[in-house]
């Protein structure tokens, strides 16, 4: 696919196929992954990727523990958010209303999503090392960028999970994650459902002239 096409035709996919990706797949996902620039070529990030049973196992613990502790996703405000921000939050779960199971509500579908990937057959768990401080995860950013862009590229759909840093803990004690690491973000991976409703609402952009401001 090229590169523009990826980037206009990408959206999350929250509804996956039964069907896992080749290990071949995968690692050329990677590889173009690891291409992702970084500030004086750190490469401060190392990835974790966690398929087939012990997808499963993780999956069961975070749902465990997210009705455990009733955290929940949101838009990580320190402040009261100006209400441009939150109209296009409600503009979003207002397009993915149409797509949920019956008898789910948006908050459950999302919280419980997250949890367990999606469904998703693989889960890219990005981390970075504790030596660094918060200006670094701008490469995490950049890193994701890439991972989302080449799997659209490569035919598979992707939804980056930020709810699992709420999990930081268990995600270390199941993966073996070292102490030196911290979870910053998780990606689900997989083929997309093309025929799931949750799948077939695009979130709006807003235009150009909104959000970029000329200086000369």
């Amino acid at each position: 696919m090229e590169l523009f096409q990826a980037i206009i035709s990408r959206s999350s996919a929250r509804a996956f196929l039964d069907k896992p990706v080749e290990r071949s797949l995968l690692e050329k996902l990677l590889e173009l992954t690891l291409r992702a620039p970084s500030a004086i070529n750190l490469q401060p990030w190392e990835l974790f990727v966690v398929a087939g049973e012990e997808k499963k196992r993780l999956s069961r613990v975070l749902v465990k523990r997210l009705k455990e502790r009733k955290v929940s996703c949101g838009p990580g405000a320190k402040s009261p958010l100006p209400a441009h921000f939150t109209n296009r939050q409600k503009e979003l779960l207002k397009t993915m209303l149409p797509g949920l199971p019956s008898g789910v509500s948006i908050l459950d579908f999302v919280n419980e999503g997250s949890c367990h990937f999606y469904g998703a057959p693989t889960a890219v768990i990005v981390c970075i090392d504790q030596a660094f401080g918060s200006i670094r995860y701008a490469d995490i950013g950049i890193l994701t960028g890439y991972l989302v862009l080449a799997a659209q590229g490569l035919g598979l759909g992707t939804c980056p999970i930020g709810l699992v840093t709420e999990f930081e803990e268990e995600i270390r004690e199941q993966l073996n994650i070292p102490e030196n690491k911290k979870v910053i973000i998780s990606i689900a991976v997989g083929y997309s459902d093309p025929l799931a409703p949750i799948n077939q609402p695009r979130s709006s952009r807003e235009p150009l002239q909104a959000l970029v401001k000329w200086r000369s």
